[in-house]
């Protein structure tokens, strides 16, 4: 049997007390709440530096602004210009969709985008509304208030909503809680968003066909029995109009995807529908021929809303609901675009940041008659590929969007329905991932082995591979061999009161197998390098089974417990069961260590054994 060589003096576990309850909570709270350490810029500043950096932190036009130039303004005012075209349509599209007025959807687009353009953080998000959360808010307070029966109350309430979200996500940014948005994966928001794309081209049946009468619900059943059921109301030419704009717009974005570079011939495509749709209205407004159209837009700029907002107990929790749910959606989608482009860059965005810029501007929107607003995908891809450099191309569709409604809005009010419908259809068809929705139907139980892999973590049996002291996987690497006597096992993930009955049962199968084989186990090894943590739970675990393992005159010893996992160990008082000399730093020690107790106990009984015979 080996024997540990004297002159070797191992690295001993550090033992020190347990770190005080506020020490622990301080370092927990900085990684969680600052894992990017935003204090590091104010270090070594004096006074004046640090306010200039703290306003430049808070208000970042303040960052950007005094390095702009006008090399930088010809960028920002193409890519204004350029999603001005794209913010008309579209804000008068989504405002059907939420089921207010379409003059609505062109303020969303006016005063958020002000706000934005001084506390935004990324260079190429451009904000707007979105279809998603357009459906959501009438979907939500539709439940309570109907839109056509009593219309002013139902838009107080979306001004409300849009509030609450604004507070929401300011709130969020401000206790730096952005590590709630990364819960939603990418897999659910493409799934969430494919299924509401699919939902939305279905209601906009109604506008292609001309439809009068539909159903206010919106689930596909519902939808296709409501356009079936009213068959009689189809009017071909309304139909024959919107297939030819859906066509157009289709192929506009197929011409983009073959030849980036013509990215603007589908920025500017859904304008085009709406100039072209609304002279055909105006031109077939007498005949039998007419469709219908948005009717009036008033020229002015956004009324002031605030006293409108309406916290009545009765609408509060439908208020709260589409408050909080749309934020959450909006931030997801604002986040992950805003990061998704800025990392082509290799720039960085602050997700908090971010929100807190999303929270005012919904804030402040809800306050000047806009309902909410985010950074939608289109948008914002627009605003990127046209060259923008800085926040300053949404001042530019905020300019853009004031004169549209100081003197353009009223030449709107001949938009059609049915362009609308087109438009918005064409948008939902872009956001249904059709590859990677067959890639994650295949990956489709992965919810249910993270469950698995939580109740059932990562084990392993460790040998020793020739020639070396490392230990690793007996099943990864066929040549490595456990030594003698020793089963070495590593545990890979939190041990805690899910997986607990099943690390035991693990650890006795080994042994069992180990035994079943001829191979006497005298000691068990348990690697913790990869156990991030522990619950009271999973210590009893290891307590119950060392007691299995005394009771098998087998020894057991733990190798490398993380800081956390042994702070609990000690105020435990396991590493007093278990004691201090069984816990080492690495495996080599620990397997040393067990040849010398073998070696010890065997001399020890030869010793009582020669002196019985004596």
């Amino acid at each position: 049997m080996p024997t540990r060589n004297s002159s070797m003096n191992p690295t001993q576990v550090n033992f020190n007390s347990p770190r005080k309850f506020r020490t622990t909570l301080k370092s927990k709270c900085k990684e969680t709440f600052f894992p990017d350490d935003p204090f590091r810029q104010f270090k070594n500043e004096k006074p004046l530096g640090k306010a200039k950096k703290t306003l430049q932190y808070f208000v970042p036009i303040f960052e950007w602004l005094p390095q702009y130039n006008l090399k930088m303004f010809r960028f920002d005012l193409l890519a204004g210009i350029t999603i001005t075209s794209l913010a008309i349509p579209q804000g008068i599209s989504y405002a059907k969709l939420a089921e207010i007025p379409p003059i609505i959807g062109l303020y969303s687009s006016f005063v958020p985008a002000l706000v934005y353009a001084i506390l935004g953080s990324s260079k190429h998000v451009a904000v707007g509304t979105v279809a998603a959360c357009s459906l959501l808010i009438a979907d939500t307070i539709g439940s309570k208030v109907s839109s056509k029966d009593d219309p002013t109350l139902y838009l107080h309430l979306v001004f409300t909503a849009a509030f609450i979200t604004g507070v929401f996500q300011a709130a969020l940014g401000f206790l730096r809680l952005g590590i709630l948005v990364d819960f939603l994966s990418h897999s659910t928001i493409t799934g969430f968003m494919g299924g509401t794309a699919i939902i939305i081209c279905l209601q906009q049946l109604k506008g292609l066909l001309g439809v009068s009468h539909f159903t206010t619900k919106t689930d596909v059943v519902s939808v296709l029995h409501a356009v079936f059921k009213n068959r009689n109301e189809w009017k071909w030419e309304t139909a024959v109009v919107g297939m030819a704009f859906l066509v157009f717009l289709l192929f506009t974005r197929y011409l983009r995807q073959r030849k980036p570079k013509l990215f603007w011939v589908s920025a500017m495509a859904p304008m085009v529908v709406v100039v072209l749709g609304c002279l055909l209205a105006y031109f077939t407004r007498d005949s039998k021929y007419s469709i219908q159209t948005v009717g009036n837009l008033h020229k002015g700029l956004n009324p002031i809303s605030i006293e409108y907002l309406n916290f009545d107990a009765e609408y509060l929790p439908y208020t709260l609901k589409a408050g909080i749910i749309t934020g959450i959606i909006a931030l997801a989608e604002g986040i992950a675009i805003g990061r998704s482009f800025a990392i082509m860059n290799n720039e960085q965005v602050d997700g908090n940041k971010e929100m807190i810029a999303f929270g005012f501007m919904n804030i402040v929107g809800s306050c000047f008659s806009c309902y909410l607003t985010t950074g939608p995908f289109s948008k914002t891809a627009v605003n990127y590929n046209s060259g923008c450099k800085t926040a300053a191309s949404n001042l530019v569709m905020a300019i853009g969007m004031m004169l549209t409604l100081l003197f353009l809005a009223p030449l709107f009010s001949y938009t059609p329905l049915v362009a609308l419908s087109a438009i918005i259809m064409s948008a939902m068809l872009g956001l249904i991932k059709y590859e990677e929705a067959y890639h994650l139907f295949k990956v489709a139980l992965a919810l249910l082995r993270a469950l698995l892999y939580v109740a059932r973590p990562a084990a392993c049996k460790l040998g020793k591979l020739p020639d070396s002291t490392l230990y690793r996987d007996t099943e990864q690497y066929a040549e490595a061999s456990g030594p003698p006597g020793i089963l070495a096992i590593q545990l890979g993930s939190p041990i805690y009161y899910a997986n607990g009955n099943y690390i035991r049962e693990r650890i006795l199968r080994w042994i069992r197998n180990d035994e079943g084989n001829g191979k006497a186990v005298k000691h068990v090894l348990l690697d913790l390098t990869g156990v991030t943590s522990i619950d009271t739970t999973g210590i009893e675990t290891l307590a119950e089974v060392l007691r299995i393992l005394e009771v098998k005159h087998i020894k057991m010893k733990i190798v490398n417990p993380r800081l956390d996992v042994l702070e609990k160990m000690m105020k435990s008082k396991f590493v007093d069961k278990i004691g201090k000399e069984s816990i080492f730093l690495c495996m080599e020690d620990a397997v040393e260590a067990s040849y010398d107790f073998s070696a010890t106990t065997e001399k020890q009984g030869f010793e009582e054994q020669r002196s019985g015979v004596a």
